[in-house]
């Protein structure tokens, strides 16, 4: 396997699929001259046909997404900043995710959305939410959120091919970032989490960017004599519920770290999961370390006040660990 950062590793996916299935097509705000780097030169090797710029206009591109997914073509649409979606939200809501349903499966809709997502980087509160909890709670579409530049490629190629609608979610600030990526035809099962760190005392659920964070935390713990798992959802709906109780049963105590507000966040549902199916395993109360309910500040010390972190994760897993020893 060879490093690569994970706009590399996305591109690699994104030229990939374009050379293996010419219904696959690129468009986007600024996709030509790719200000975050995930589609530099693809306009070069496929073409204007291909690759094509958009007008700043959401509801516009959407929308085009969907009326080229109904009429043959695998669409990928670039919206750069998730906050984006919100303004091309209808043709999301009301046709991406539900004209398979409205037409009987008569019209599949094969399309992906991209954007990048959550703060970090300064970009304030119109650029820098995790809006995933409002897609997952759409049910008509596929929610993807990577970790590292093997799963984003591997997810990206997964969604490019699935006849679903797909929104892909890359966090911000990682792009930059290297990690292993297999050779070849790298590609990921769409619902399928992925236990980055075996461990039996506690299971930490981390998402996107606090992947890392609940990492370090992990070997945080572990210098006290904690071993900690790590698991990575990777697809947020359809949520892989099954791996998540595996892991909860197995460890009796869950701490879910959620970049997204704390109000109904996907940390909100994934601790109802385990509340619901693993109850009688869990030896502590769920812990969950979110983002509070607030705007995005875009100074960068309030910023990293309010982002979830490593300490923040440690303090929890102390938390239920102490609550544990002390029960009766």
């Amino acid at each position: 396997m060879a490093k690569k950062r994970m706009i590399h590793a996305i591109n690699e996916a994104l030229a990939e699929e374009m050379e293996r299935d010419p219904r696959v097509i690129l468009f986007g705000e600024d996709v030509e001259t790719s200000l975050f780097g995930d589609t530099a030169g693809l306009r070069d090797r496929f073409g204007p046909d291909r690759v094509r710029n958009t007008p700043i206009c959401e509801a516009l591109v959407t929308g085009m997404a969907v009326g080229a997914a109904a009429a043959g073509y695998r669409p990928v649409c670039h919206m750069m900043y998730g906050n984006f979606l919100y303004t091309g939200f209808d043709a999301i809501a009301n046709q991406a995710a539900k004209l398979r349903y409205m037409t009987g499966g008569q019209i599949a809709v094969p399309l992906v959305y991209m954007a990048t997502i959550g703060g970090g980087k300064s970009t304030a509160a119109q650029h820098s939410d995790s809006m995933y909890p409002a897609l997952m709670n759409l049910g008509g579409l596929i929610v993807v959120v990577p970790s590292d530049p093997a799963d984003a490629k591997g997810l990206l190629k997964a969604a490019i091919r699935d006849d679903n609608p797909v929104v892909f979610l890359q966090a911000a600030g990682r792009g930059g970032e290297q990690g292993e990526v297999p050779a070849g035809d790298h590609v990921l099962a769409l619902g399928k989490a992925d236990v980055k760190r075996r461990g039996q005392d506690i299971t930490i659920v981390a998402i996107g960017n606090m992947v890392r964070h609940a990492l370090w935390a992990a070997h945080e713990l572990e210098a006290a004599g904690v071993d900690a798992e790590v698991l990575d959802p990777r697809t947020l709906h359809p949520l892989d519920e099954d791996a998540i109780i595996r892991s909860v049963r197995r460890t009796g105590r869950m701490v879910v770290v959620d970049e997204a507000h704390s109000s109904c966040g996907a940390a909100s549902h994934i601790s109802a999961v385990a509340g619901d199916l693993a109850f009688d395993e869990l030896k502590a109360p769920i812990r969950r370390v979110t983002m509070p309910d607030v705007a995005m500040p875009f100074s960068p010390p309030l910023e990293q006040a309010l982002l979830p972190g490593k300490d923040d994760i440690v303090r929890a897993a102390r938390s239920i660990l102490q609550y544990s020893a002390m029960a009766p």
